[in-house]
Parts: C-alpha cells; structure tokens; sequence
C-alpha cells in the first residue's frame, strides 16, 4: 500500500526470509514493478538478519512496549531519543 504514496531517492532494498509469503511470484513481481531489489537470506541461514532483529527486539522491550503515541511525530522523537540520546 505504501509503494503509492510518496516518492523515494535511491535505491530500495527488500529484506527479508525465504517465507512463502514474501517468494511468491506475485509479491516478487509487486517489487520488481517498484524497482525494488529483493534480498532474501540463505535457504537454511537464519542469522543474516540478526543484528537488526536484535536491535528491534531490544527497541520494543526496553523502550516502547507499553507506550501510546498520540502522534507520528512524538513517536519518531521518542525512538530518536533511544537510538541517538540513551
């Protein structure tokens, strides 16, 4: 749904697992039709993508597990205030 509305710079990189949702051929084709460029991990490779998960996993716990965000803006401030301050 978002590939429609905005306008991206650069190179976009998908990604993700080798999950039937993302390896269908209609998914695939909804990307290449965006000029986005898949990336998928090894058959049998679970850790390509570790360090981000980690991360995320860390970000939800420790900061934003309980919290209510009235605003896009307040919510993208107080995880600024994680990543770059804490």
């Amino acid at each position: 749904m978002a590939l429609g509305q905005r306008k991206i710079a650069g190179e976009i990189i998908h990604h993700s697992d080798r999950g039937s949702q993302y390896a269908r051929k209609d998914y695939q084709a909804m990307l290449d039709g965006a000029g986005i460029t898949c990336s998928m991990s090894r058959k049998g490779n679970c850790w390509d993508n570790a360090m981000a998960e980690s991360f995320f996993s860390s970000l939800k716990r420790e900061w934003v597990q309980d919290k209510r965000y009235p605003t896009k803006e307040q919510a993208r401030a107080d995880i600024f205030s994680y990543i770059e301050v804490w």
